[in-house]
């Protein structure tokens, strides 16, 4: 399996030793849960951000008929109060 090393200041280092023992885990096995974590974030994130492309893209339309004061090229802006 491959490997990576990271540096850590020591600060940090005492960080995530009290993490791991207030966890009852190994310092490998905390960096590794955060790095998991975090490549699921981004995923749920860019996941996320396709969902809303297509949202938008798939209901311009009907924005555009429902708001046509704020479309662009509009002459006003904003809708009427």
């Amino acid at each position: 399996m491959p490997a990576l090393n990271i540096e850590f200041s020591d600060g940090e280092l005492e960080d995530l030793r009290a993490i791991a023992n207030q966890r009852g885990m190994t310092l490998k096995a905390v960096v590794r849960e955060a790095a998991a974590a975090d490549i699921a974030r981004h995923r749920a994130l860019q996941e996320g951000a396709e969902v809303f492309r297509r949202f938008f893209k798939d209901s311009a339309a009907a924005f555009a008929e429902a708001f046509p004061d704020d479309e662009p090229g509009s002459t006003h802006r904003g809708r009427a109060a």
